[in-house]
């Protein structure tokens, strides 16, 4: 019986992670279609950027309403529902006759999306007991990152043999197949407390606040952050936000408990990630140097981009069932340190480095991040009430996709300002023509500023640490000063 219980859990992770898999998997393997879908529509880029830009608005709004539905109803039933939603939104999209009819199938794709992201988390914390949770969210964040690598080359192999659309249709045989699995394997949800209502001013105001601030950093990118349309958007997510925190104050069922917030462990690691996610975004810059100055082809960066994410999926179960063992605390921040370590690495970066130097740079990078996330994600995860898992699932979502929504226009705008800073270029240079030596100074110079935000991290991370071992000092001399 015991027996059939473990196998039962490992079956159930199984399906949970296969949905994240597919989430992951999508967008990276989208990524590479953009250029085959601006020749198929007859579009510009600028067009099909909202392909992937629909998918992610959808995606920020809406998580923590999402993840705090799963705390009031069944997480089970509305993973499947977000399960079936995203397979619908995968087949409609293989059929879009427009641009404009696939950027709108691809936010019906964001919205099953938003609730695989939001709850998947949440299920395997409830399935799985502490002493294995961190175990378990390395074999999901393992997941991750075996479909952020086979994305790439994946989506190359589908679109050359059979087209764009079936890198969409790759999701529905294996989401009706995933269904199955969750649906046989995966325990109902307990509902601990019952008579809860659903914020809906909280969630609208949280929709629009996430909405605005996820669009306006995303077109500041594009058409800078002075101006108007931008500035506005920014305004509006700061004071969307602010009523948010009034609004929930005063409610009897909030949406986010902000009591949570007064844990300083849960408060820590959020931002911890927040900003390790915002590092990460540095990645999107590495191309250029590989193209631009290296002078490789697109698939040969392709592979060498692999070595980050394989790097990541390798040590990721190894760092949750040490984090089980030792305490998540010690290894998340073992984890930042090689992150710390890796991005020094990639400041060493030179015109004349082979492929085997970029690979020995990338890979500190993957596992500094695989031993980080699945520790820190089981922190979270341990110290949140029970009956708000789900809120915690959606907050460790969302500190991600915040954390890349944040990092992409504040990396890029770093990287441009040093490339032109080396080149003394004029205002609206295209900094993709600039020459090699301004394209190493501004990796290099860009990844010297990502170690100051690794190290805050890393800063909050001893914070955390102290923290909880004087938590656990006072727990134990109250326990002996009761026995006594």
């Amino acid at each position: 019986m015991e027996q059939n219980q473990t196998n039962n859990k490992w079956l159930a992770i199984t399906g949970i992670g296969l949905g994240v898999f597919m989430a992951t998997l999508d967008s990276s393997i989208v990524n590479i279609s953009l250029p085959t879908l601006v020749e198929s529509f007859h579009t510009n880029l600028a067009t099909i950027e909202w392909v992937i830009l629909s998918y992610t608005l959808v995606l920020t709004s809406l998580m923590l309403g999402a993840a705090r539905l799963g705390d009031m109803f069944n997480k089970k039933k509305l993973y499947l529902g977000g399960l079936t939603v995203f397979v619908l939104g995968s087949f409609l999209c293989g059929l879009a006759p427009s641009a404009n009819w696939l950027i709108a199938f691809r936010a019906l794709q964001g919205l099953g999306a938003t609730f695989m992201q939001a709850l998947g988390g949440a299920i395997v914390t409830e399935i799985f007991p502490s002493s294995e949770r961190g175990r378990a969210l390395g074999v999901m964040g393992s997941t991750v990152s075996v479909g952020i690598a086979v994305g790439p080359p994946l989506g190359g192999l589908l679109i050359g043999l059979l087209g764009w659309r079936s890198v969409f249709w790759v999701n529905v045989p294996v989401g009706l197949f995933t269904w199955l699995i969750i649906q046989r394997f995966v325990p109902p949800s307990t509902i601990l407390r019952r008579g809860q209502r659903f914020d809906a001013a909280g969630a609208l105001i949280l929709f629009f606040a996430m909405g605005s601030y996820a669009l306006g950093m995303t077109l500041g990118q594009d058409q800078g952050f002075r101006t108007l349309p931008v500035l506005l958007l920014l305004g509006l997510a700061l004071v969307g936000l602010t009523a948010f925190i009034l609004v929930e104050r005063r409610t009897t069922h909030p949406m986010v408990d902000l009591s949570l917030f007064h844990n300083p462990l849960i408060s820590a690691n959020l931002l911890m990630a927040f900003l390790v996610f915002i590092v990460l975004s540095a990645g999107f810059i590495f191309p250029f140097l590989l193209q631009n100055v290296l002078g490789y082809s697109t698939e040969m960066v392709g592979l060498l981009m692999m070595a980050n994410p394989i790097a990541m999926g390798l040590v990721a179960p190894l760092a949750g069932s040490l984090s089980d063992r030792f305490g998540s605390r010690v290894i998340s921040l073992v984890g930042l340190i090689i992150l710390a370590g890796g991005c020094l690495g990639m400041s060493t970066l030179h015109p004349g480095v082979t492929p085997l130097g970029i690979i020995l740079r990338l890979v500190p990078l993957g596992v500094g991040m695989g031993v980080f996330q699945s520790p820190n994600n089981s922190a979270i995860m341990g110290a949140a009430p029970r009956d708000r898992l789900g809120v915690a699932s959606g907050l460790v979502s969302l500190s991600r996709t915040l954390g890349s929504t944040t990092g992409l226009p504040l990396i890029g705008s770093i990287f441009t300002a040093q490339v032109m800073a080396f080149g003394n270029f004029p205002p609206g240079f295209d900094i993709t023509t600039a020459p090699p030596s301004a394209l190493i100074s501004g990796v290099v110079n860009t990844y010297m500023v990502a170690v100051f935000f690794i190290l805050a991290s890393l800063g909050l991370a001893v914070f955390a640490w102290q923290f909880d071992r004087r938590q656990k000092a006072l727990a134990l001399q109250s326990e002996e000063a009761r026995g006594d």
